[in-house]
């Protein structure tokens, strides 16, 4: 059994907030998983150990983690062994397969959207705030790179970690705007670790990285997904037929999920 890690941060969740990530997660996958949670997160951690995950406690607090996760996931893997990382988002994703089933043809794998940063408000906010407008305008023909799923060999994380670490303590970004999708006031420049990845990975920061679309890759990021198609027992399929690995952002086109969910779900016995 190859020895790989799924990594996601938790904190301030509740166990169901994330169940539908562990549940699928575990029907295809039985390897370590690990969750960042918070040291009040004591009921989230005994759901947790049912279903065999692990977690690193942290006192920061939900508000710091969009950032502070990199260097804590960081230092966690510093002395550990693994074969191939998968850092990822939880509340907003789950599985269809095992996430490691796949032939992979970079050191570490980003996945993009369907929507070149230009024409991104969000993204297109976060870049220009972060990094200024040459930078943006050297980068937005490129198409959105999503920061929440990022799978690769231990080597290949730990600098992608590190990287990530560094420029967010030097490039900070300037100004609040109103989160959009929420009508919430952004006051850390919510998103902006994104910002800080399609930075790097669109002016090669990082080398050996493969990108894969959106259409026809593992990994469905589902806010721009131009084609939503289910098969007889509910996966969500590309555009070559194939069932995703693992589907992102489902919750932003809920209206379009809800009933292959809930089917889904009872496919899976879960």
């Amino acid at each position: 059994m190859s020895n790989n890690l799924v990594l996601a941060a938790a904190i301030g969740y509740k166990f169901e907030q994330i169940e539908f990530f562990v549940k699928s997660l575990r029907k295809f996958y039985n390897n370590k998983i690990v969750f960042l949670i918070s040291e009040k997160d004591k009921e989230l951690k005994s759901k947790l150990i049912e279903f065999n995950c692990e977690t690193v406690i942290t006192k920061i607090n939900k508000k710091e983690i969009q950032f502070k996760r990199y260097s804590i996931f960081f230092e966690y893997l510093k002395n550990k062994e693994f074969e191939n990382i998968f850092l990822c988002d939880s509340r907003d994703i789950y599985f269809q397969s095992n996430p490691f089933d796949f032939k992979y043809k970079g050191l570490i794998n980003f996945f993009l959207e369907d929507k070149k940063i230009k024409d991104c408000p969000y993204n297109s906010n976060w870049i220009l705030k972060t990094y200024g407008e040459d930078s943006y305008k050297s980068i937005n023909e490129n198409i959105i790179l999503c920061s929440g799923t990022v799978l690769g060999n231990k080597e290949k994380i730990m600098e992608y970690l590190d990287l990530i670490t560094r420029y967010v303590s030097t490039y900070k970004y300037k100004k609040k705007l109103k989160y959009l999708i929420t009508f919430r006031p952004d006051p850390e420049g919510r998103g902006c670790d994104q910002a800080h990845a399609n930075y790097l990975i669109h002016n090669s920061k990082i080398k050996n990285f493969e990108l894969y679309s959106n259409s026809k890759g593992p990994v469905a990021t589902v806010f721009y997904l131009k084609k939503i198609i289910f098969d007889k027992n509910s996966f969500l399929i590309n555009e070559d037929g194939k069932p995703y690995k693992i589907v992102h952002q489902y919750d932003k086109r809920w209206g379009e999920f809800k009933e292959s969910v809930e089917k889904f779900k009872s496919y899976l016995n879960i």
